[in-house]
């Protein structure tokens, strides 16, 4: 094989390898925007959201007054509220990959480990000191631990939690704690772990979960654990 022969093949390699690492949690955008209607008698499906006529877009579809700058109250249970700010909130979002949220933190107000299927978060705490955790796939081995990450957060701090990852935050400061987060999905999603478990419906076969979670005769406290509320946090 002659020299330029060679090289093409190395770049033609190169690219089919470097393809493989690349991408898109959400659709690539094919237009400026593609402003979301929420018509539920549509018969046009997408990944996504059908576009609204580029002719009647207007500025208020890139607008939400969403006060973001304000508190909320908090979910008793939990002591924390999110505020997501989605393409169903925003519709000017669909086809741009991005969402937002702020989150409320009440004295050890907790964010319980939940994983969002459709995008990876970066977290920015504006106030307090909140206690934040990430837990990693399985290893390889099957007798390995996942590994844990933590890091204690203050005000300024940044944390990142890859997309799917189980993660947490928790309020450990002894003020109110305000924390923003913004993701690479217009729709990320959020699967709380327990909730998720524990309060499906129909609820999984008690003695399911009871072998899962290596519960000897623990049907009783399974059905106990579905039997109890769960609430999310997230509105």
């Amino acid at each position: 094989m002659n020299t330029s022969g060679f090289g093409f093949l190395l770049f033609f390699t190169f690219l089919s390898i470097a393809s493989l690492f690349v991408e898109a949690y959400d659709p690539a955008p094919l237009q400026d925007f593609c402003i979301a209607v929420n018509d539920t008698e549509a018969a046009v499906f997408v990944n996504g959201k059908i576009c609204k006529d580029p002719k009647s877009v207007t500025a208020d579809d890139f607008y939400y007054a969403g006060r973001l700058n304000e508190s909320r109250e908090v979910i008793k249970s939990l002591g924390t509220k999110i505020t997501l700010v989605y393409d169903e909130i925003l519709s000017g979002l669909n086809t741009q990959g991005l969402a937002i949220a702020r989150l409320d933190f009440d004295l050890e107000g907790l964010n319980p480990p939940h994983q969002h299927p459709r995008g990876s978060e970066i977290f920015l705490v504006l106030e307090g000191t909140l206690y934040a955790g990430l837990i990693n796939s399985n290893p390889a081995d099957p007798n390995g631990k996942n590994p844990f990450f933590a890091k204690i957060l203050n005000a300024g701090d940044i944390f990142v939690f890859p997309r799917g990852m189980i993660h947490f935050q928790y309020n450990i400061g002894k003020t109110k704690a305000v924390a923003i987060a913004t993701f690479n999905s217009q729709n990320p999603g959020v699967m709380t772990i327990a909730k998720s478990i524990f309060g499906s419906e129909p609820s999984v076969p008690p003695h399911i979960l009871a072998k899962a979670f290596q519960l000897d005769d623990g049907d009783k406290l399974v059905e106990h654990l579905q039997s109890l509320t769960w609430t999310g946090n997230v509105n």
